[in-house]
Order: structure tokens, then C-alpha cells, then sequence
């Protein structure tokens, strides 16, 4: 049992504060039309935040790509200095390395950025949907009704201490009337039984009863109670034979699951720019190591968290598989090249404003790009790689053949261009 007051973490109790009054106008809005479920304004404040973060998943799934295309290069310089620990090798590597990165537009820390503004968001939309009756009023309204009965508080304290359960009774030893709602929201299917059964509940009947129908209804979803977890559930459907709510308790974490498989299949393949027989890398294995836990980490937090958590992580999880599968479809249409034209001359004008002079790193990414890719153009015509030769060893402007879009003449022909713009 967990204390359901407002957050108090550090900003994220603001974010939640903002978030929550969504949350509260939705649950408004379903009650207006009679459809007061909590469940319910739960995944519908999950699509409506995962669409306000939409241009964050279109920069993330676009930082994928390029990193997916960019990875063969930076696995050459790794294996070009592997087992070379001088300081001289180490300071190479770097710059080589920068060099790719400042050739594509981008930076090792390229999407860090929209995980560090995504991280708080997500993080708050976690508090508000655990933290129910600290955000939706009407909720909060109904179990006050029950906590300001004459007498009531004293009652629920000794029901609290004879459940015997240390988190519960820890959590409502302050006694202030937000922590008796806290604890009244919280009781799960069981303790709630127990309440209404217990002797002294007799003289609050009519507001227990009243509360607890209408906990239970808006609670309730898909006939599951979403305050209390699958594993409990399961438990009790277990014990009384009732395999409907078994059925149900393992519905939501195998949904976590599946939608999570889902969410990975969508995720640009690192792997596909690999020439046959090249050994995996660490990047590549660990990514394949996340790709197996992380389905199973859902199921296993959806099982032993309460439902309505569960019921936001699949809903999360199905929003974003349909947003990436819309984004990349966006995605393919467009020219890889052009936004990475783009990325250089956003990066090169923060450069400017820093007053840093981008000539520097662009000449690393173009000797960068000589020592990466010469190799690589084996398979292109004697011509074509002479071509490509000459443009990176002498920084020649006079190249005006038309390549073929994508090839590594062409890619090269793209670095000069850049580099024509900085000097002028």
C-alpha cells in the first residue's frame, strides 16, 4: 500500500501538476457522458500524450536511421585501433570517430536530448496515474465524503492496525486526512471486504457502501480492479476457482509483453548495413540482449504492479508502436541525404554561435570519410574510386559528375559541398 498524495519528487512534481490537471479534465469529460471509468481516462490521456510527443519520436526514430547507416563506419575505426591504448591511438580514434559523427549531422549523444526531455514527462505521467485521488477531484471528493464522517478516522485506524499490514498501517500512522484517502483509495478487493464486514463499520454504512460502489464501478476495468495487482488477482481467481479473473490477471502482463516484442520489431535493425560474415559487435549483442529482456521485464512488472499501471505501459505501448510504424513509413519516403545535409548545417551554425570555427571537425570528417570508405569502393568501377581519391586527398572543387544517389562518390560529393559552404 503506497501513499497516493501529489508527488513531491523534485520537477517532476510540477510536470505531474500540469499532467494531472489533464488527467482530471478528462475523467471530468468521461463522467459528463456517463462514462466515468478510470481505466478508461487512462489510456485516453496516453494517446493524448504520447501525440504531444510525437516531434520527440520522429527526432528519435530519425537519430535511429542514421545511426543504423553510420554504424559500419564507426565499427571500422573501433576495429582499426582495437588493442591500441596509447594516448596518441586513443586521441585518433576520437577524432575519427567525431569525424563520422560531425559527417552525418550528429553526435554520440545525439538522442539523448529527447530522452532527457522525455525521461521527466514520463516519469510525472507514472506519478499521476498512481498517485489517482491526488489529481482527479471527483475521486478525491467521494472518499473525503467517507473520511469527514464523525468518527470515521478513529475507526479506520484500528481496521488498519488489525489487517496487520506494516505497509499500510506506516503509511497511515500520520493521520492527516489526505493519507485516511490515501489509504481508503488504496485497500484492494479483499480489504475492502473486510472493511465493509468488519462490527464497527456498521455506523458508516451508508457513506461506506455509497464510496465503495463507486470506487469499485470507476475503478474497474475490463472486470478488473485496477488498484490491486495481476499477481493478487490471479491468486484469488486461483483459490476460488474462478478462472474468468485468472484469465483476466494474465491478460495484462502478457499483453505487456507482446506489445513490447512489437515495439522492438519496429526498431531500425542495426545489423542491416553488416557485410556477410562480419562478426557482431557490442553494440549489436547488447542490443539483441535489451531486445529479449525488455519484453519479458514488462510482463514481469505488469504482473506485480497495480493494473492500472499495467493498463498505461500497454496502451503506451501500442500508441508508440503505431506512431513508429506511421513514422517510418514517413521516413522511407524521404531522402537519408538531405537530412543529413541538414543535420550538418544546423550543427555548423550552433557551432558558429559558440563561436567555434566548423572547419576543423569538417576536414576530420572528410579524412575521416577517405580513410573509411576508400576500401569500401573495391566494388565500384576503377574510375569511380580514382574519382573519389582524388576529391578526399585534394579537397578538389572541380568534380561536377552526377553519381549515383546514395553512392560513396556521391556521399563524398556531399562533404565537399558542406565544406565549400564553411569557406565561403
Amino acid at each position: 500500500m503506497i501513499v497516493l498524495t501529489k508527488s513531491t519528487m523534485f520537477l517532476i512534481k510540477w510536470i505531474a501538476e500540469v499532467l494531472g490537471i489533464l488527467m482530471n479534465g478528462i475523467y471530468h469529460l468521461l463522467s459528463a457522458v456517463g462514462f466515468a471509468n478510470v481505466g478508461v481516462a487512462i489510456i485516453l490521456f496516453t494517446i493524448i500524450m504520447y501525440l504531444l510527443m510525437t516531434p520527440l519520436q520522429i527526432k528519435q526514430q530519425r537519430f535511429t536511421k542514421v545511426n543504423a547507416i553510420m554504424q559500419p563506419e564507426i565499427k571500422k575505426i573501433q576495429d582499426k585501433y582495437q588493442g591500441k591504448k596509447d594516448q596518441a591511438s586513443l586521441q585518433r580514434q576520437q577524432e575519427e570517430m567525431q569525424g563520422v559523427y560531425e559527417k552525418y549531422g550528429t553526435s554520440p549523444t545525439g538522442s539523448c536530448g529527447q530522452m532527457l526531455i522525455q525521461l521527466p514527462i514520463l516519469f510525472a505521467l507514472y506519478q499521476v496515474i498512481y498517485k489517482i485521488p491526488g489529481y482527479i477531484t471527483q475521486i478525491r471528493d467521494v472518499l473525503g465524503k467517507v473520511v469527514d464522517t464523525t468518527g470515521f478516522t478513529e475507526f479506520f485506524k484500528t481496521f488498519v492496525t488489525s489487517q496487520e499490514n506494516a505497509m499500510l498501517t506506516r503509511n497511515f500512522a500520520e493521520g492527516a486526512r489526505a493519507n485516511v484517502i490515501d489509504s481508503l483509495y488504496g485497500l484492494s478487493t479483499s480489504q475492502w471486504s473486510s472493511l465493509l464486514s468488519d462490527g464497527g463499520a456498521s455506523a458508516f454504512s451508508t457513506v461506506l457502501n455509497e464510496a465503495h460502489a463507486y470506487i469499485s464501478k470507476v475503478t474497474t476495468f475490463l472486470g478488473l480492479p485496477i488498484s490491486d495487482s495481476p499477481s493478487t488477482l490471479f491468486m484469488q481467481g486461483w483459490k476460488a476457482r474462478t478462472f474468468g479473473l485468472v484469465a483476466g490477471a494474465i491478460l495484462i502482463p502478457v499483453l505487456a509483453y507482446l506489445t513490447q516484442v512489437w515495439n522492438t520489431k519496429l526498431m531500425p535493425d542495426q545489423s542491416a548495413n553488416k557485410k556477410e560474415g562480419e562478426p557482431t559487435s557490442n553494440m549489436e549483442a547488447s542490443m539483441k540482449s535489451m531486445n529479449v529482456m525488455m519484453p519479458i521485464m514488462s510482463a514481469v512488472f505488469c504482473f506485480t504492479l497495480p493494473v492500472g499501471i499495467g493498463i498505461y505501459w500497454v496502451a503506451g505501448a501500442v500508441v508508440r508502436g503505431v506512431q513508429m510504424l506511421i513514422i517510418n513509413k514517413q521516413l522511407d519516403k524521404e531522402d537519408i541525404n538531405v537530412y543529413i545535409e541538414k543535420a550538418r548545417d544546423k550543427a555548423a551554425k550552433k557551432r558558429a554561435k559558440r563561436g567555434l570555427p566548423p572547419q576543423k571537425i569538417t576536414n576530420e570528417a572528410s579524412k575521416s570519410y577517405r580513410n573509411l570508405s576508400y576500401d569500401k569502393a573495391s566494388s565500384k568501377t576503377s574510375g569511380e574510386k580514382q574519382d573519389l581519391w582524388d576529391h578526399n586527398a585534394s579537397g578538389s572543387t572541380t568534380d561536377t559528375k552526377q553519381y549515383k544517389k546514395g553512392s560513396i562518390a556521391a556521399r563524398a560529393n556531399m562533404v565537399r559541398d558542406f565544406d565549400e559552404r564553411n569557406r565561403k
